[in-house]
Formats: structure tokens, C-alpha cells, sequence
């Protein structure tokens, strides 16, 4: 396995999102499945569902179900055609790293604990890249001595307000 894609890559390349291009493109130019574990498509999951609610909350935020509804099944697609493929990890050894990456970054860089786990799933599973737009959880795994993918500068990317997880990954200042 090369690539291993958190949260906000699976949103960025199922949704229509500012970032969706990088996504697109760098999807494009993989030579292998997308590989994914059962803990980041649970992520991925409820990150739609819970981007329904915030719609229905906020006509103005989120993202409309039947958009959600479209990315879900072209995931679940995806994990049928091969296009993705849902990989083994062993949870404890993931949980044990996780706290190592706690406590070694957490207090300095203010990493969340998905982030933590997604960057320790990575490690665990040997890969070499990393698939991610957040820029905190970036810094995490670059330190860590991932490749990060897609290449991507905060400045060229144009702030979408309550589509995906645009108001993670670009936080109003």
C-alpha cells in the first residue's frame, strides 16, 4: 500500500467541495486501489450524515442529502468495483500508536483525536503517503515522515462555507 486518505480527502473526492479538483487529479494519477479501513469509512459516513443535519439546520451549511446520499453510494461502488478496497488493521496495535502520536505531538501541535488515529493508521499499515486538505493533521504526519498528498497551498484554495468539511479544513480567522 502507497497512499492511505483521511477524512477530508474522502469528502474532497466524493463531494462536490473547493478542493475536489486536487483530489480529482491526484486520485487520477494513483497506480493502486484506494485503500481504506473500516475506521476512516466510518468517519466518512457520518461525516455525510452529519452534514445533512447541519443542512437541514442551516439551509446555508452542510450538504443536501441527496448529495450525501450520491457520495455514499458511489463509495460504497467504489468498495465494490474495486476502485477502493476496505483493508485489515489491527485496532490495538492503531490505539497504541495513537497515544504514542498523543503524546509525543498533541500538547504542541493540538491534534484531534481522529486526526491522531488516522495518522497512526497510516503508520501502522506502511504507508508511504498520506491523502489529507486539514492542515494540522498535514503537520502531524509530516513530522512523522509522511509524504503528504495532494500537493496543496492554503492560498489557492477558495473558502466554501458549509459544504463538506470546508469549515474544518479552512477555520474562520
Amino acid at each position: 500500500m502507497t497512499a492511505y486518505p483521511d477524512t477530508s480527502f474522502l469528502c474532497a473526492f466524493y463531494l462536490k467541495q473547493s478542493n475536489s479538483p486536487a483530489a480529482a487529479a491526484h486520485a487520477a494519477t494513483m497506480k493502486e486501489p484506494l485503500h481504506v479501513t473500516a475506521l476512516v469509512a466510518y468517519e466518512f459516513r457520518q461525516s455525510l450524515r452529519f452534514h445533512v443535519w447541519r443542512r437541514a439546520a442551516n439551509p446555508r451549511e452542510g450538504v443536501a442529502q441527496v448529495d450525501a446520499q450520491a457520495a455514499a453510494a458511489q463509495f460504497e461502488a467504489d468498495l465494490t468495483n474495486g476502485v477502493a478496497v476496505l483493508i485489515p488493521c489491527h485496532f490495538a496495535d492503531v490505539l497504541d500508536r495513537a497515544n504514542d502520536l498523543s503524546h509525543r505531538h498533541t500538547i504542541v501541535g493540538g491534534h484531534r483525536s481522529f486526526d491522531v488515529l488516522h495518522v497512526a493508521t497510516a503508520l501502522h499499515l506502511g504507508a508511504r503517503e498520506f491523502l489529507t486538505f486539514d492542515a494540522n493533521q498535514r503537520r502531524l504526519a509530516g513530522v512523522e515522515k509522511l509524504i503528504v498528498r495532494p500537493r496543496w497551498h492554503r492560498a489557492d484554495m477558495q473558502l466554501v462555507r458549509g459544504i463538506g468539511l470546508a469549515h474544518e479544513i479552512f477555520p474562520a480567522d
